[in-house]
């Protein structure tokens, strides 16, 4: 089967994005996998197929694939992504300014700039309510917490790893996160960094521990897997993520950052987050709302045999 495809990415985050309006394309896992190759195919984090809505108030769906051929509820780059696609091929016209996106998480309201030549350059997303309640993050771990509104939730709960103890906060966006804030470096042992002479948020050995939490029996579903350091004017954050492994960025894991950096008093409730593949801003709104602006940018487009 040839199929054309559009490669976009969201501060390195990177997905294959297909046109499937028809609805006549299914991928099988083997042939996702392929296409995200970065050696034997064209190399991503994920496909997008892009599709019809069967709500009528949202422009498409987003139907987006892992790299391991497994179906993600939710994506915050690959949305903000979806958003370029929509409104660069007209789509969504981009006078309008504004569109409902469809996604397995529900319906994303989307506002977006774009360039002289009408081509999308930043989006805000409504990212929705963070979701806390450990049934449905999911997570197998009892509230030990509650907000000022008194939801229950998972705060630095401590799960033992081969390298000692790491305490967790639980948050969803539509997807399950897991926060782990580091305010100390040095405490931990040397064999979880790749330069033990420098140990920093840049230099763990995220792989390793990542990939541990990730398939950990506290998360039925497995997770997503943030460690985050807070810092003057920023929140640094690197990701494992649920299927994937690492990633330059993701979207929902900044949101959910944000949301866990202000329930443990680390931070206020608006701040940039900052990726390996670039910066967002995130705001959790008086609402109870997650606003999260960033760019989208295309790579390329093609023709590719699966």
């Amino acid at each position: 089967m040839e199929l054309d495809f559009v490669k976009l990415h969201g501060l390195g985050n990177d997905f294959v994005f297909i046109d499937d309006f028809s609805r006549d394309i299914e991928l099988t896992q083997q042939q996702v996998s392929l296409l995200c190759d970065r050696h034997f195919g064209i190399g991503a984090d994920g496909v997008i197929m892009v599709r019809p809505s069967e709500r009528s108030e949202c422009a498409a769906y987003m139907h987006y694939i892992n790299a391991d051929g497994t179906l993600a509820q939710m994506c915050g780059n690959g949305v903000r992504c979806f958003a370029k696609y929509l409104v660069d091929r007209g789509y969504v016209l981009a006078s309008d300014g504004r569109f409902v996106a469809d996604t397995l998480a529900g319906p994303k309201p989307i506002s977006f700039e774009v360039d002289k030549h009408d081509k999308l350059t930043f989006a805000t997303v409504d990212m929705g309510h963070p979701v806390l309640d450990p049934q449905d993050v999911p997570v197998d771990l009892p509230a030990n917490a509650q907000t000022d509104e008194g939801i229950g939730f998972v705060k630095e709960q401590v799960i033992p790893s081969p390298w000692g103890d790491f305490a967790f906060t639980c948050v969803s966006m539509g997807n399950p996160h897991v926060i782990c804030f580091i305010d100390d470096f040095g405490m931990l042992p040397d064999e979880l960094f790749v330069n033990a002479g420098d140990k920093c948020l840049t230099t763990l050995d995220l792989n390793r521990i990542g990939a541990y939490y990730e398939s950990h029996a506290t998360f039925p579903e497995k997770t997503n897997v943030e460690f985050a350091h807070v810092g003057d004017n920023a929140i640094e954050m690197r990701v494992f993520e649920r299927g994937c492994g690492e990633t330059l960025a993701c979207g929902t894991g900044a949101c959910a950052t944000n949301v866990a950096a202000a329930l443990t008093g680390r931070a206020s409730r608006e701040n940039d987050v900052v990726l390996r593949g670039g910066t967002l801003h995130i705001n959790w709104d008086s609402d109870d709302h997650v606003m999260m602006t960033g760019s989208a940018t295309e790579a390329f487009q093609g023709t590719v045999e699966v």
